[in-house]
């Protein structure tokens, strides 16, 4: 699996020939965008700047999209998605469990509050990497994150949606802080064995449109 950031709260998951994106950036956007061809686009909620499915279309590759709660098999890839709380528009947040290839991904997306609906509780067993928003503000704040974090017993702790800004940068810090620290890099790449004897460790990874 390798996982590469573009930002906010993009990502591109590739297994393989497979290619997952998850709130990719739309050309609506003031941030930065990006556009590469993907099987799978979810969207846990519809603002600009996580809702660009047309920007995930390259040749003949053209992702099905996933734009809230509900139960997916597409490509041998299971994708559960449970409701998340709204955000100050009113609009649904849909945080995702996706398994593939023996390993659990829970996304969080634009998670605002920590009291997770019970149905969604139920799916955080043997979460192998967990993607928390930090940002404060419209998500959840970066102690509230870290604590809601290490709860869930993943092995890799992911932290997004923070501003590369003064701003951002400081929640990014203010939540280190609360998990001593974490590992960066440009892209990260492992198998299931690599997440042996991990708890909860943090990887920040570098955005590629900074």
């Amino acid at each position: 699996m390798v996982i590469t950031y573009f930002g906010h709260e993009f990502f591109k998951v590739q297994f393989g020939d497979l290619t997952l994106a998850f709130n990719p950036i739309s050309k609506d956007s003031k941030l930065k965008n990006a556009k590469f061809g993907a099987d799978i686009a979810l969207v846990s909620i519809n603002t600009p700047e996580t809702n660009g499915v047309e920007q995930m279309v390259f040749g003949e590759k053209k992702a099905f999209a996933i734009t809230g709660p509900g139960e997916y098999e597409i490509k041998e890839v299971f994708i559960k998605g449970f409701p998340g709380g709204k955000n100050k528009d009113g609009k649904l947040n849909t945080i995702y469990f996706v398994s593939l290839e023996g390993m659990n991904i829970c996304f969080l997306g634009a998670l605002s509050t920590k009291d997770i609906p019970s149905e969604a509780k139920s799916a955080f067993e043997d979460v192998d990497i967990l993607f928390v928003p930090v940002g404060g503000g419209d998500v959840l704040s970066a102690s509230d994150a870290y604590k809601l974090a290490v709860s869930i017993e993943p092995h890799l702790i992911i932290p997004m949606h923070y501003a590369d800004d003064a701003s951002g940068k400081t929640q990014l810090k203010a939540f280190l802080k609360e998990g001593e620290g974490g590992e960066e890099m440009e892209k990260l790449t492992l198998k299931k064995k690599d997440l042996e004897g991990k708890e909860g460790d943090i990887v920040v990874l570098t955005p590629l449109n900074s």
